[in-house]
């Protein structure tokens, strides 16, 4: 059983755009929604997920996350992310967390329970464009790719990435981060 197996069965993972095997062998790719925090259950009522990571862009391999892109409404998710995915994550992956509420031109490098996250803004961008510019990945040669093989060039371009952003603790990125956005009520 892979890893995504399990944490499709755990009904961790929702909304699958993809899920299976990507184009490196023993490698798993994801792109969908991620549950941060579940909603309280009454009796067997079924109810959506309290807290959800978006835009989630995931490679793994039968036991751990080596890349995951996903955006969050807000930058004091990034605790639950390590909370629903600590015994998944690694010491030498790359995460790129872009959270709603960060000044648009600020980028943060936070370590949080041993594990290095890479934090942008996300204003009216996708997750999946962001990466692409920041990893310098033409668009053209990825549409002659399948859906697994396009995880891989990202994840493997993010396992080069050595940006240099600012430094600082959760507890500092807790003190600037902004009001929460809501996406309803902006003009289109």
């Amino acid at each position: 059983m892979t890893l995504i197996t399990t944490l499709e069965q755990e009904k961790k993972l929702l909304s699958p755009v993809f899920s299976g095997k990507t184009g490196k062998p023993e490698t798993y790719g994801f792109r969908g929604n991620l549950v941060l925090k579940e909603a309280e259950k009454f009796a067997d009522e079924a109810r959506p997920p309290e807290i959800m990571a978006d835009q989630v862009i995931l490679s793994a391999d039968s036991q751990k996350i080596y890349f995951l892109g996903c955006h969050v409404d807000s930058l004091a998710h990034l605790s639950l992310i390590v909370n629903m995915l600590k015994p998944y994550l690694d010491a030498q992956g790359k995460y790129f967390v872009f959270a709603g509420n960060i000044d648009i031109s600020q980028k943060y490098f936070i370590e949080l329970d041993g594990f290095s996250f890479y934090i942008l803004p996300l204003d009216e961008a996708t997750v999946w464009n962001e990466l692409l510019e920041c990893f310098n990945l033409d668009r053209g040669n990825l549409k002659k790719l399948g859906s697994g093989e396009k995880i891989d060039a990202v994840a493997n371009a993010a396992a080069k990435f050595v940006g240099k952003f600012k430094t600082i603790t959760f507890e500092e990125g807790l003190a600037v981060m902004g009001p929460v956005r809501i996406p309803e009520n902006r003009p289109v």
